[in-house]
């Protein structure tokens, strides 16, 4: 991911707007590039400041709720990974259960002289 297409995806991430891949992306790219980082710390905190002001909350520390935003980010990331294995692996056993029952089930026809 280039630093023009991380900055034009800033404010989609700040309103929680971007699909998973993107998302992952996005992230790998900020962790590496402190000018992208930068800008955005800039757009989050404007826009925490203005709905801080429109709850009539206020918090001291903006950067340490971006900081959990992305760790949330990562973590529901690395949720979804860890949920799309489980389901491969549930698959791919399911199939072998079925392939495995169908050469029994051959076998004991086999036997029984159907073939």
């Amino acid at each position: 991911m280039t630093c023009r297409e991380a900055e034009s995806l800033v404010i989609p991430f700040v309103h929680n707007e971007l699909d998973d891949e993107t998302a992952a992306d996005f992230l790998e790219h900020i962790d590496g590039c402190a000018d992208c980082r930068e800008e955005l710390e800039i757009y989050y905190t404007v826009e925490a400041g203005i709905r801080q002001l429109d709850d009539d909350i206020g918090s001291s520390n903006i950067k340490g709720e971006m900081e959990e935003d992305l760790r949330a980010c990562r973590q529901r990331l690395y949720s979804m990974r860890l949920l799309s294995a489980i389901r491969y692996a549930a698959d791919t056993l399911a199939v072998l259960g079925v392939t495995a029952m169908l050469i029994l089930q051959l076998r004991f026809w086999w036997q029984g002289g159907m073939f």
